[in-house]
Order: structure tokens, then C-alpha cells, then sequence
């Protein structure tokens, strides 16, 4: 079940504007670039954004996302019409066969029970064409990024034309490693109306993800680092081995 924030339609509509800056999506075009994807699968793929830039590349694109106000997002966008939308996750996928699957964002660490965690990594296998990647970005647990949630510095106040003013921020409510969760509020100027979003995401160790993702058949080809956010998170580079190959 998606959070709230992706979930409810009058979040949904907001959480762009409220997130305007996607400069680390722009590492993921360059990686498709990189390994000349013609098809990309972007799971998680929230409201598109990503999904969108790689269709104005010309890049046949499937988005799959668990919250259908986000798809319909996604959907309203321009170039909306270009992308396969599917309402669901990598557990349950229709046959695919892509150059390269995405995690961006939270949406790796957003899958907290294992057993979906796994699954997650199979559905994506099934769906890469032999040779085909799996590139996702992950948190780096030693950095605690978890202390730096709190109202005073994720406090902000936006205008949203045709919404009206929007406060939000975030709260730490819980840490049990390697789960944390924490809530976020939306305010509404117009009407009054607060709204809350809760959110656990799980971290895991760089070597606990190689371990799942060998375990699983990929070939862990590189360990990147994120280059908007130096030091803080760990980028995946996966690849379904050729046939015949060991």
C-alpha cells in the first residue's frame, strides 16, 4: 500500500511543486544513455518525472507505481499519453522486456519487508532482457540521515497556483534499525484543511544489498556514489548475466 502523500489525490497533485528540484534524476538519463537503453522500466515511478524525461529521449517507457492518484498525475502530464502506466509493483509484472529498470528516490528503501524486497528484485530480473541493468539508489545507514528529519529544517512554506499556499514539514516519529519512520503535514492556506503522511523506509547495508541482488542472479557491476549527494548513498549498477554466460 502506497504512503499517503503518494496515495491521497490532493497530496499527489502537490508533490511536485512541494519537490521542484529533480537534478538527481539527471544521473539516471545519463545512465540510460550510458548503456544505449532503448526500453527502460522505472519502478516506483511516483508522479513520472523520470519516466517523462526519458520519453522526450525517445526512449520507450513503462512506469509502474502502487498509488493510482500518482499515476494520475503522471498520466495529466504532457507526454503523459507517450508512457505504459501500470497500477501495481515489480512483484506482479506483465511480460516485459527492457534495457534497464530503475529504482529512484525513496523507492528501493520504501520496500520494507523482505520477502517483497526480494520479489521486487525478481520481478525486475524477469522483466530485463538478458545483459539488460537494474540501477537503484540506496542511503548509506553510517550517515544517519534520519537526524536531520525534523520540523525546523524541513520546514517550508510553497505558492502553488491554482492550490494556494502550502505549508509542510517533517517529523521523526520512530527509529528501530534498520527501519525509520517518519510523518510529514500539509497544511492548506485555502481551506484550513491539514493532511499527514506516514512513511517507513528501510536501510540496509551496502553489503546486504550485493548479497540480495547475487542471490537473486545479477552481477553487481559497480557501486556509485550519488553525485548530488556525495558520500550519503550508495547507486547500484546490476546486470542480468547473458544467456549462457557464468
Amino acid at each position: 500500500m502506497a504512503d499517503e502523500c503518494f496515495e491521497v489525490p490532493r497530496l499527489a497533485a502537490v508533490y511536485d511543486p512541494l519537490d521542484p528540484d529533480r537534478g538527481d534524476l539527471d544521473a539516471y538519463v545519463r545512465i540510460a544513455e550510458e548503456f544505449g537503453a532503448r526500453q527502460v522500466l522505472d519502478i516506483g515511478c511516483g508522479t513520472g518525472v523520470l519516466a517523462l524525461l526519458l520519453a522526450e529521449r525517445g526512449i520507450e517507457v513503462v512506469g509502474v507505481d502502487p498509488a493510482e492518484a500518482s499515476l494520475d498525475v503522471a498520466r495529466g502530464k504532457p507526454g503523459g499519453a507517450g508512457v505504459r502506466w501500470i497500477h501495481g509493483d515489480a512483484t506482479a509484472l506483465p511480460p516485459l522486456r527492457v534495457d534497464l529498470a530503475t529504482m529512484t528516490g525513496n523507492a528501493a528503501q520504501a520496500v520494507v519487508d523482505p520477502w517483497t524486497w526480494r520479489e521486487t528484485l525478481r520481478g525486475a530480473y524477469a522483466a530485463l532482457r538478458p545483459g539488460g541493468h537494474l540501477v537503484f539508489e540506496t542511503r548509506d545507514p553510517a550517515r544517519r540521515a534520519w537526524e536531520e528529519w525534523n520540523r525546523e529544517s524541513t520546514y517550508q512554506v510553497t505558492e502553488i497556483p491554482g492550490v494556494g499556499t502550502v505549508e509542510n514539514w517533517g517529523e521523526l516519529v520512530e527509529v528501530n534499525e534498520p527501519l525509520v519512520t517518519f510523518r510529514s503535514t500539509y497544511a492548506f492556506a485555502a481551506d484550513g484543511q491539514v493532511l499527514t503522511s506516514e512513511s517507513t523506509l528501510r536501510f540496509r547495508e551496502r553489503r546486504e544489498v550485493e548479497a540480495d541482488l547475487l542471490a537473486q542472479g545479477y552481477l553487481v557491476e559497480d557501486v556509485r556514489d550519488a553525485p548530488d549527494r556525495p558520500g550519503r548513498e550508495f547507486v547500484f549498477v546490476a546486470r542480468r548475466p547473458e544467456a549462457g554466460s557464468v
